[in-house]
């Protein structure tokens, strides 16, 4: 590797498509300079590139300015995921540029909570984020995050590792956690973001303790969180293998795959 690869990057392309959401930003630093969102029915492969060429000439950008690329890895839709990073590593092969994986629920959890703050008059203290992806058969891609109403500006930080899992479980498992921790280590809301309309009543089984406080809020990616948190990789000189850089196929953990089978 050259000195060039671990250099702090100056403009670069964030893209995702483990969604339905089909994002893409191009960035300066950590300041966006164009974002393109679209929902496409999942057929991310013809629309990408086009996409991608929408967000370059809006940020005036040309693909031999771009420096570096960020891309989600998902956990998400199969196919999809590997849409996106097959591109993106393409394209830093042939541009000779560094490429930074970034989990794709991340990026979903940011851009919902920042989305919701305004429905719920951001209450001071911890926040728990819960990005939510349908996996079908009452199963979720899910993470948890924390993040704080006084520094909204950060991203979320991770608490629990991306994954897919049954949804009760979740929840279960998440009012396990709440119910050990001290009353003044607690969150103050609980979020649920992302694809939640067909996990709402699940997750209103936290609902106890924490009247008006669990918020279920309908989201769909956005391409600057993408880029935001690719950011914050590629202006530190960070750079993931090409060759060795791959989609997140997660797995239900054993216990939870015996319990669906039992359905």
């Amino acid at each position: 590797m050259n000195n060039n690869d671990t250099k702090p990057q100056q403009r670069f392309l964030a893209l995702d498509t483990s969604t339905a959401s089909l994002a893409v930003s191009v960035m300066e630093k950590d300041k966006l300079l164009s974002e393109v969102n679209t929902n496409a029915d999942r057929n991310h492969s013809v629309h990408l590139h086009p996409v991608m060429a929408q967000a370059l000439a809006e940020a005036g950008v040309g693909m031999d300015q771009i420096e570096g690329i960020a891309v989600g890895i998902g956990p998400g839709s199969y196919t999809g995921i590997r849409i996106a990073v097959t591109a993106a590593k393409t394209l830093a092969w042939a541009n000779h540029i560094p490429v930074v994986g970034i989990s794709s629920l991340h990026a979903l959890a940011w851009g919902g909570l920042e989305s919701g703050w305004d429905s719920a008059s951001a209450e001071k203290g911890t926040h728990w984020v819960i990005p939510l992806l349908d996996a079908r058969r009452g199963q979720v891609y899910t993470a948890l995050f924390a993040a704080s109403a006084e520094r909204q500006e950060e991203a979320p930080v991770r608490i629990e590792a991306d994954g897919i899992r049954l949804m009760q479980t979740w929840v279960n498992t998440i009012a396990q956690r709440i119910s050990r921790l001290p009353e003044e280590e607690r969150p103050v809301c609980i979020w649920f973001v992302g694809e939640v309309d067909l996990h709402a009543e699940t997750a209103r089984q936290l609902e106890p303790g924490f009247e008006n406080r669990v918020h279920i809020h309908p989201y769909s990616l956005e391409g600057r969180w993408m880029g935001y948190l690719g950011a914050a990789r590629l202006l530190s000189g960070e750079a993931d293998d090409l060759h060795t850089l791959i989609p997140n196929y997660t797995q239900l953990s054993e216990a939870e795959a015996n319990l669906l089978r039992k359905r």
